[in-house]
Parts: C-alpha cells; structure tokens; sequence
C-alpha cells in the first residue's frame, strides 16, 4: 500500500474531534499512536510525549477501561481514532494492527499538517531531548531515526507494582542488554507507510540514536503475567506463545529473559548492549 492509498473506516470506527485548537496551523512534531486499556499508564505516557510533540493522533482498539476518557481529556490529543469491536484471532489480529496504524497515518495527515511524525507505544519512554535531536535531524539528510530500546526488569526489592500517580521514566533500576533499533521518527512523505508490523517502510535514510525504556516487562507482577498470557493467546504460538508460556512465574529476574545481566540505565548497559 503506498502513502497515497486510502484506509475506509469501517463500521464501528469513527473520528472524534478533541482539540480543535491544534489544527489550521503547521505543526513541526505529532505523536501517533495505538492503545487498548492502557488507563494504568496514559496519562503519564501522554504528559511525557506532550512535552515534545505538537499534538497526538491516538487510535483506541476498544477499550473498556478509562483510556477512551483520558485520551479526550488530554490538551495535546487533536483526534481520536476509535474502533467498538477488539478481534482476538490470531491473523485476524495481525490485520487489523497494519491497518490501524494505517489509518492512523491518513487520519494525521488528513487532520494535521505536520513535518515529522514520531510513533509511541505508551510503555515506552525515550530519554533525552526527543525534539531538541528531530530539529537538528531536519536539516540533516535523514528521513527518518531508529531509537534504541531497552527492556526494564522487575528485581528482588525492586517490584512494587506502578500506580498512575508515578513517572514511568526511570521507574525500574535494571535493565537488559538486548537493543531493538525501532524506527519510531520519520519525515512526513508521501511514500511512507503502514504495510506490515510497527514500522512505516518508505523511509531512505535512517539515522540511530536516542535511547529508549521499554515496561512492558516490568509493570507488575500481576501485568507481566496477563502479558504472557495475551501472547499465548493472540499470537502464534511458535513464535510468541511457547517462549511466553515458559515465561509464567517469572516476573522477577536475576538475568534478561535472554539470560544476560542486567544493568542500571546508563553508559554501561549501553557498552553491552546486544542488537536483536
């Protein structure tokens, strides 16, 4: 699908309008993003983001939690992509992900304008000045910035469950050495878009750098445990399942899920950092 195709909203999907403020006028950096219950941690995750971005384009996946309410609440999200029907079967889900992320990429550009486009899930939390290194990025030859993500880890005394009243930056003290470069920021052109998993294609010239925390591991004992379920449940089972069901019961860690050390967030763990 190239960047000019059409997603239609189907039935059960509809645009709300939010924040009529941000749109009329150019935008230099808008969020994207997908979420489904993701009360616990959004309006953290939206407070972050809305430090470094003009505005947000979220699509919700029928939630049934209070993530619907917080997104509209939010001064810095513009519209809400929102969907009634959740598909729980396996290639179905893998469908419907590509194609709300491409719908959530029309809708930005059909709502905003807008020169570069930085997409987040809300357990994640990339350090440092975000827009201050986009800025210097736009007038560079780079379209587009993989961040290196990090996963954090639940440790003996290290444990205790996040609540909504806390910064999820820096929440955990540890960390694996496994590196994803995630391409997660782009320059807005028309060749690039969603055509399968997270990442846009159509992106040339790709830079690396910032760092990123990842929690999806280490909310809770009780949320990593619901996490391997999820992906024993919706995802196929050679890929994702088996690992994940072999993962139950063991929230709190000594070593990654890779069987490495693991290292307090910093220079360190970035000298022994292993790409995946």
């Amino acid at each position: 699908m190239s960047g000019t195709s059409s997603w239609q909203l189907r039935d059960g999907e509809q645009i709300i309008v939010c924040n009529r403020g941000l749109v009329g006028h150019r935008h230099f950096l808008i969020g994207i993003t997908r979420v489904r219950n993701e009360a616990l941690i959004l309006r953290d995750a939206l407070d972050y983001v809305g430090k470094h971005v003009d505005a947000i384009i979220a699509y919700d996946d029928a939630s049934t939690d209070r993530t619907l309410e917080i997104l509209g609440g939010h001064p810095k999200v513009a519209r809400i992509v929102t969907n009634r029907s959740w598909e729980a079967d396996i290639e179905a889900r893998r469908i419907a992900e590509r194609r709300h992320r491409g719908i959530l990429l029309q809708t930005a550009r059909e709502q905003l304008q807008f020169d570069w486009t930085f997409c987040f899930d809300p357990d994640e939390r990339v350090t440092g000045d975000l827009r201050g290194y986009v800025e210097r990025t736009h007038s560079s030859v780079y379209d587009g910035v993989r961040v290196q993500l990090f996963d954090a880890y639940m440790t003996r005394g290290d444990d205790a469950p996040y609540r909504a009243d806390c910064e999820l930056l820096h929440f955990r003290r540890f960390f694996g050495p496994e590196q994803r470069d995630i391409l997660m920021l782009w320059r807005n052109r028309s060749g690039v878009a969603f055509a399968n998993g997270r990442e846009p294609v159509g992106v040339e010239r790709v830079a690396t750098s910032l760092y990123c925390q990842h929690y999806g591991k280490s909310l809770s004992v009780e949320h990593w445990e619901e996490t391997c379920d999820y992906y024993m449940r919706h995802f196929p089972f050679d890929t994702y399942g088996r690992k994940w069901r072999d993962r139950k019961g063991r929230a709190i860690h000594t070593q990654s899920d890779f069987m490495r050390p693991l290292y307090e967030w910093g220079d360190t763990l970035f000298a022994n950092a292993v790409k995946m």
